[in-house]
């Protein structure tokens, strides 16, 4: 509304302003270190005029600074309380904006500057000093804003009841956008009265228009159904239709590929002509019509593929079968490939017992490194500083499912980025798979793969009664086998120099039992538990030295 401020990056002054919809003061030497800045609580009604006025006392303190509403001080957000410099600048005071930002909108009636803080009771006077005027005035002289404005001024002041009635009304009013605010929406499109007509462009030139074209289906494949629509509803049924195979030799590719790693295209994200040509075409075509004759049962699928002969074969191959089929193109063996991202989390807390399995619900903020997400913007209407912060979930929503953590897409989950998730910028239909040492340092050390270690570890303890016993059940929950002679031999002599470490060193098992927020159960030998969860991390990796013994 008014300032007397510096246009350079200290911004020596000060100024009133309003920014959504709440009143903003600043007082500033240099910001924002040496600044003072408090903002009103109470927001400011678009719908008629009020009466502002901030007072400070010179104490350099947010302390001394009031802001009164139509003749009532409201309660103050501090955001910068360490001005300890001078205000003096010799920028000019200008009315309405500051000297480089956006000006001000809406009007200003009266401006008045005093050389004093006034008292609370002189600003109530002024801020009904144009009461006070109007009622000077004949009724049947007074305009129809005169007569508005001294309603207002009875209702607010001396009709308590209705005071109340309107705060009641308010709050049904918030109540009502609350609940609407938390039933779930999603958008919807609906097609034109009359369809838009579509032009061939001449060279691409949109002022040149050539043919005139509407929508189809191309000539390579099947037509669509007479009756169809020519629309997006048309198009869905063609989809789906039983003599269009494309749709289900596409998916059901997408399920082969989740399994054996490569779909019998290789090229799951191309099936034109410029697609690598099936390995299998007859058991591409039969699963795909199998697909269509199930009634798009999905589950039923996932059921076929896992309970063929092709999958559950060995994953072992020998030095003969790998030479003559190096990627498995005849599916002479069973499939070997590492889990998605998402997927060897949501093991890793399955395994271990963690794992929130709750359908649906908002998105959740599980552990991440601090900081990934703050930056400082500099708003260039206001220059005001916002920080965005990553605020982690409490309770069970650390543990639900990968599906439902938030992405923000400029910095993406650090752990599913390590683990190949792609960053969601563009479509990806096959993952690139990498083998890096962060990768394994990331399994070691992130707190969800520590924590769900430790509860792996609780588990077997609690579980099994000796050591060849909780080796064989951790065997079996993460690998779904259980240890070779020489596995479990490296696994109890890990766990036995664990044991002995943490023995002696007590502050070393309670840091590691420390991580992560679910509590440690109780009455388990906190040395012990600690060298058992250094075994069951070594598990869920499947370090290399244990699976070479």
């Amino acid at each position: 509304m008014f300032s007397k401020m510096e246009s350079t990056p200290g911004l020596r002054g000060f100024d009133l302003l309003i920014g959504d919809n709440r009143l903003h003061l600043h007082l500033i030497h240099s910001w924002p270190g040496n600044a003072l800045r408090v903002l009103a609580k109470t927001p400011i009604s678009q719908e008629s005029w009020s009466h502002v006025f901030a007072t400070y006392d010179g104490s350099s303190k947010a302390a001394g600074v009031k802001i009164y509403i139509n003749g009532k001080e409201t309660p103050l957000e501090v955001t910068n309380d360490s001005l300890t410099g001078t205000l003096l600048t010799p920028g000019p005071f200008l009315v309405g904006k500051r000297p480089s930002s956006h000006a001000f909108q809406g009007a200003l009636a009266d401006l008045r500057i005093y050389g004093r803080a006034l008292a609370a009771s002189e600003v109530a006077g002024l801020a009904n000093e144009r009461v006070y005027r109007v009622a000077q005035v004949d009724l049947e002289k007074r305009s129809d804003m005169q007569k508005k404005s001294m309603a207002d001024f009875f209702r607010a002041n001396h009709a308590p009841q209705w005071t109340q009635a309107t705060e009641s009304v308010s709050k049904v009013k918030r109540e009502r956008d609350k609940f609407d605010k938390a039933i779930p929406n999603t958008m919807v499109m609906g097609e034109l009265a009359k369809p838009r007509e579509t032009f061939m462009l001449i060279r691409g030139d949109y002022d040149k228009k050539g043919e005139k074209v509407e929508a189809g289906i191309p000539s390579s494949l099947p037509a669509m159904a007479p009756g169809l629509p020519g629309n997006r509803l048309g198009l869905a049924r063609w989809l789906v239709a039983p003599e269009q195979p494309l749709t289900a030799r596409v998916i059901m590719n997408r399920f082969w590929q989740n399994y054996f790693g490569t779909g019998l295209v290789r090229s799951s994200e191309n099936f034109g002509s410029q697609a690598d040509w099936p390995t299998h075409p007859e058991l591409l075509d039969w699963l795909a019509t199998e697909f269509i004759g199930s009634g798009w049962n999905t589950k039923a699928m996932q059921r076929l593929i896992l309970t063929s002969a092709a999958y559950r074969q060995r994953s072992t191959v020998s030095p003969e079968a790998l030479e003559l089929d190096p990627e498995n193109k005849l599916i002479t063996r069973g499939p070997r490939l590492r889990l998605p991202a998402e997927f060897i989390r949501d093991q890793a807390l399955a395994i271990s017992g963690l794992m929130n399995a709750k359908i649906g619900g908002a998105s959740v903020f599980p552990y991440q490194p601090p900081g990934l997400w703050e930056e400082l913007m500099a708003r260039e209407d206001n220059d005001s500083f916002t920080a965005q912060k990553y605020v982690q979930s409490k309770g069970q929503d650390l543990y639900r499912r990968s599906m439902y953590t938030f992405w923000k897409r400029t910095s993406p989950p650090s752990a599913l980025g390590t683990l190949d998730a792609p960053d969601r910028q563009t479509c990806v239909v096959r993952r690139q798979r990498t083998n890096t040492p962060l990768q394994a340092l990331l399994l070691m050390n992130d707190p969800t793969f520590v924590e769900a270690s430790r509860k792996l570890a609780e588990r077997l303890m609690v579980e099994a009664q000796d050591q060849d016993g909780r080796v064989n059940l951790a065997y079996r929950l993460a690998l779904s086998r259980l240890p070779t002679a020489a596995e479990k031999s490296v696994l109890i002599k890990l766990f036995d120099e664990q044991l002995k470490r943490y023995r002696a060193d007590g502050k070393a098992a309670a840091e590691l039992l420390g991580v992560g927020e679910s509590p440690t159960r109780a009455g388990l030998d906190p040395a012990e538990l600690a060298a058992w969860t250094l075994v069951t991390n070594a598990i869920l990796n499947l370090d290399e030295t244990i699976t070479k013994g």
